[in-house]
This record gives C-alpha cells, structure tokens and sequence, in this order.
C-alpha cells in the first residue's frame, strides 16, 4: 500500500483545539458528550436495536475513563482519530470496539454481529449471507485457525486483503458530518 501523506494523516494543530472547544461547549455546555449526542456526530438515528448497540460499543471506545460520558481530552482523541488517524490506529480502533467481551479476540458470534450492523449502516448489498461472509473473513484473517482472530491476526490480514478492508472499515459518515456540522464557525 503506498504511504502517500493526505491532510487526514496530519495531526491536530493546537489553532485547531480553541475552535474545537468553543464549539464542543457551545454544544455539550456541562462539558460532557453524552451517547445521544454521539449518536448524532455519526449519522446514526436508527432506533434500531443492533445499531444502537453498535454505537453504544463505539461511544464506550472513546470513553476511556468509563463514566458514561465523553469529555473534552476524549473528544479531542475521537475526532482526531476519526479525521486524522493513520490506518494503523484506526484499525486497533476498530478491533477494540469489535471485541465485545474485550478479551483480546473475535469469535464468530462478535463478528457476525458488527457485519450485520455494518451492513445495514453502509447498506452494503453484498451476494453473500451472513454466514458466507463470516467464513469468508476467518478464512483470510484466523491465520493459526484457532477460531478467534487475535489483534494481530486482524491488522496484518485487513492490510493485506481490500474486500475486508472495506468491509471492516468503520466508516458511518463521521468525518463528513463532522466536517460539515463542527468543522466550521457558527
């Protein structure tokens, strides 16, 4: 893969955290985030089950301290993760917000799960079932074939093969609605 530098590799300039602040307590003026508000940075409104516990799963990634709430500093982190970070970092993202029971792996259960939401998020119409797809990544990604695909396994085998890069990339639009919603003084 080449290692072309875009703006989105860049990190986050200090000019841009005083807007972001001011911005991010015009919005959250008790200074928290909290998961509705989440829910709008992405697009999603579905009440859906699976994807509600979808962004339930990405909203705790972000809320390292685990007080149900998004501050400022994880803020910060998010957004530059999701404008900025390099495919490496968002990778370890993704996989971490896959592993629901956080035990380091995926089973089949926990990637049947964020497929299906996937799918339905990006409306993907792939000609596969569930079942066929979840193979399709264990086959490509479970290198020792021990039925759980470790960090390792996940970074190495998503770098390597495109469908599953598109497939697993947690793309639901943030860095468009961001751009367009908090990327400009109002």
């Amino acid at each position: 893969m080449g290692q072309i530098q875009s703006e989105e590799d860049e990190e986050l300039d200090l000019s841009d955290i005083q807007p972001l602040y001011t911005r991010f307590m015009r919005e959250c003026p008790s200074g928290a985030l909290h998961l509705h508000e989440f829910r709008k940075i992405f697009g999603v409104q579905s009440t859906s089950e699976d994807e509600a516990l979808y962004m339930e799963t990405l909203f705790k990634s972000f809320d390292t301290n685990k007080d149900d709430v998004i501050d400022f500093m994880e803020f910060v982190a998010a957004v530059h993760l999701v404008l900025r970070g390099n495919l490496e970092d968002r990778l370890k993202w993704s996989f971490k917000a896959y592993d629901r029971d956080d035990n380091g792996k995926l089973d089949k259960q926990e990637v049947k799960r964020i497929i299906k939401i996937i799918c339905q998020l990006k409306k993907n119409n792939i000609n596969m079932t569930l079942n066929e797809i979840c193979d399709r990544i264990f086959e490509i990604l479970d290198v020792n074939k021990d039925g759980q695909i470790s960090l390792s396994e996940f970074m190495e085998g998503a770098q390597k093969d495109a469908w599953i890069m598109d497939l697993l990339k947690l793309d639901t639009n943030a860095r468009v609605w961001f751009r367009e919603n908090w990327g400009k003084d109002s």
